[in-house]
């Protein structure tokens, strides 16, 4: 007969389980922007500036998630997430603005808005949880190397993979010290 105790941790394995595949999904879809912005940089704005509200959106439904498995108030929480995110959108259009104003250029802001969307994503993270964290810093890393290497898909590449590895190994690593 199942336990308290083991139909909680079951409920924290799904959790974690859905949570990871977050976690990849929010790197695919960064990895689809850097590929979108290495071979149009126009469109690669464009997709950025969605991207802080498809963001917004998985951040928040994850604050639910742990909302109902915590006893947190989601309200509030759900208040506060709204006011981060949509001050990322607000200065993420400023970023919009300066460049149709002819302030910057076109890979210029793209830059510009991935660095809005690392800081959020990773000031998000503190609150959510820490891949979230590590997705931000990831995007801040690739706004570093877009900028600086002209070649810039491999090294985005091969530190995605590591995230992916070094996150799988570390979910693997708690749970057997959680099952204990």
């Amino acid at each position: 007969m199942a336990t308290a105790r083991d139909i909680r941790n079951a409920e924290q394995r799904r959790q974690s389980r859905l949570e990871e595949g977050v976690f990849i999904l929010l790197l695919l879809l960064s990895m689809l922007g850097i590929a979108v912005t290495r071979f149009s940089p126009e469109d690669g704005y464009a997709f950025w500036l969605f991207m802080v509200t498809v963001f917004a959106g998985i951040s928040i439904a994850i604050g639910r998630m742990k909302a109902k498995n915590h006893t947190f108030d989601f309200a509030a929480a759900f208040k506060e997430q709204l006011l981060h995110w949509a001050s990322a959108v607000l200065v993420a259009g400023g970023a919009f603005l300066l460049q149709k104003s002819g302030r910057i250029d076109e890979n210029a802001a793209t830059l510009v808005v991935l660095l809005i969307l690392s800081l959020a994503t990773m000031l998000d993270g503190i609150r959510i949880g820490w891949q979230l964290g590590l997705i931000g810093l990831f995007l801040g890393a690739c706004a570093i190397i877009i900028a600086y290497v002209e070649q810039f898909m491999l090294p985005v590449s091969v530190l995605a993979g590591l995230l992916v590895i070094v996150t799988l190994y570390w979910e693997f690593k708690s749970r057997k010290q959680a099952d204990q």
